[in-house]
């Protein structure tokens, strides 16, 4: 009877271990941005990048937030410079834009859905 109850608490620990191990290293949820600081975002509903068009600074990370009910893609037209997984709703992708351009994107399952992404030059702070 000891080693019956004993196994059941020992499984019992070990179950309870590996749910508080696989917690403690769990990823941020998909509907949480990648970066709290993120200040550039684009809301994905209704069929549609909003803003359609969006200028940043050169360095600047854009996260799209898929908030509609069926999944979409982001990719550029050119097929390079931004490639997203399908996003689900609530998920979210984030992209750095490195140099100054226009970027041009859109749904690749829904391809009458388009955006742009205008990164400017960065301009030096003027000292005060």
């Amino acid at each position: 009877m000891k080693k019956v109850i004993l196994g059941a608490v020992a499984a019992s620990l070990l179950v309870l271990s590996f749910g508080i191990s696989r917690d403690s290293h769990a990823k941020p949820a998909a509907s949480e941005p990648a970066n709290s600081s993120d200040k550039y975002q684009i809301k994905i509903d209704n069929f549609s990048f909003a803003p359609a068009t969006l200028t940043v600074p050169a360095g600047a990370t854009v996260t799209w937030v898929n908030q509609d009910d069926i999944p979409h893609t982001v990719i550029s037209t050119d097929g390079k410079e931004i490639k997203s997984p399908v996003l689900d709703t609530d998920e979210h992708f984030a992209h750095a834009f490195a140099r100054p351009g226009i970027y041009a994107y859109y749904c690749s399952v829904h391809p009458k859905m388009t955006g742009k992404i205008v990164v400017q030059e960065r301009t030096p702070s003027r000292p005060r």
